[in-house]
């Protein structure tokens, strides 16, 4: 069969409707991007915030490599809490600082400091969430205070909320405590109400910020004796024992409806962190005296609250990337300050070592810089 014969005529018009489609995107539901990115951004493929792209990098997916000029900041930095400052604790070694996360497929940039400032200026970033989301609060603040001259920064206390302040860049970098993020609240007789229907007493503090990261996992799981509840309550029904997943479900699933209904995905970007994961005793790990990373794991375990997780994302209209960090983080049960989450001499410090250690948080510096690095490359 011949090849059809196009006119000159015909290609010109075809030339001039790609022109004209490609000027206009943002008339296509494309314009949220003309708010956060431009050409450069193309060096992290930045569509792998979008859940219908077949084309990213996969960042979870990768192996822990040994880099002599991390830290990214001094361990001295004015930021840290005690709980986390384990060379001041008496940690006596430091390799846990040099270990940079590197994806098979791609690569992520180092961390700049002033770039990711200029990029974030005159916008509020707000990390919701427990006190392992708090762990990389003062990761990222740690990251960038060192270029911000003294007297141009201060840090804002407002109750269970906190806020580093660049002033030159008019950006805050914020913290609000919902560890739960729907309501917990006080009932008769002094009983611990969980809410899972309600949300709005801890998300008014969430409208206006330009960035909304959050996490929410382990008090979910808490054993009976360190549960933060009493009771569940949805609508007017109120229950003594539920699934703790299904209850998860709930609790998200109200999250989820929230930020469907009263954030703008043109003025904001919305991330969900992948729960850290625990290396404790329960489940067989201890971190204490661990040195260096895993390389691998004989089995991969996915955690329910990451299957739970994943399935709420699916269902939203609005576009929240997943950033999943339970896999890159379970390989390191050596970043956690196990009996270095506090001062306290040699002697102690040896009887306390198989009941008080910390295997949840993270030294720093540490791994939730590295979760930062992951987070500035997808802004």
């Amino acid at each position: 069969m011949a090849k059809p014969a196009y006119k000159p005529q015909f290609l010109l018009l075809i030339g001039i409707f790609l022109c004209f489609f490609t000027g206009k995107s943002s008339q296509f539901g494309l314009e949220t991007d003309e708010f956060w990115l431009n050409e450069e951004d193309s060096e992290v493929n930045m569509v792998q915030s979008r859940r219908d792209s077949s084309r990213h990098c996969d960042f979870t997916s990768g192996k822990w490599v040994y880099d002599p000029s991390y830290p990214l900041y001094d361990s001295n930095c004015p930021y840290l809490s005690t709980a986390v400052s384990c060379q001041k604790n008496g940690r006596p070694d430091s390799d846990y600082q040099k270990w940079k996360w590197k994806p098979h497929a791609c690569s992520i940039p180092g961390f700049d400091a002033l770039k990711y400032l200029a990029k974030m200026r005159r916008k509020r970033i707000m990390l919701v969430g427990d006190s392992i989301m708090r762990n990389q609060w003062e990761s990222l603040v740690c990251l960038v205070q060192g270029v911000v001259p003294m007297g141009r920064k201060k840090v804002t206390y407002n109750g269970l909320s906190m806020a580093f302040h660049a002033l030159d860049f008019e950006t805050s970098i914020e913290f609000s405590w919902a560890p739960l993020l729907v309501e917990l609240k006080k009932g008769p007789e002094n009983k611990r109400i969980l809410h899972l229907d309600l949300i709005e007493d801890n998300a008014r503090y969430w409208r206006g910020a330009d960035v909304l990261v959050f996490d929410s996992a382990h008090w979910w799981t808490h054993s009976e004796q360190w549960s933060s509840w009493d009771y569940y309550m949805e609508g007017k029904s109120v229950y003594k024992v539920m699934n703790p997943m299904i209850a998860y479900e709930k609790g998200l699933t109200t999250w989820a409806k929230w930020i469907d209904l009263n954030i703008d995905p043109r003025r904001t970007r919305v991330i969900f962190r992948s729960m850290s994961p625990r290396h404790s005793r329960e489940n067989g790990w201890k971190c204490y005296k661990q040195r260096t990373p895993l390389a691998f794991f004989s089995h991969q375990h996915v955690p329910e609250q990451l299957v739970v997780l994943k399935e709420v994302l699916r269902r939203m209209r609005f576009p929240v990337y997943l950033q999943d960090i339970t896999t890159m983080s379970a390989l390191r049960r050596d970043g956690h300050p196990s009996v270095y989450r506090r001062a306290m001499g040699q002697e102690e410090r040896q009887h306390s070592k198989d009941f008080s250690s910390d295997c949840s948080h993270w030294c720093l510096p540490g791994v939730p810089d590295s979760w930062n690095e992951m987070l500035s490359a997808l802004l």
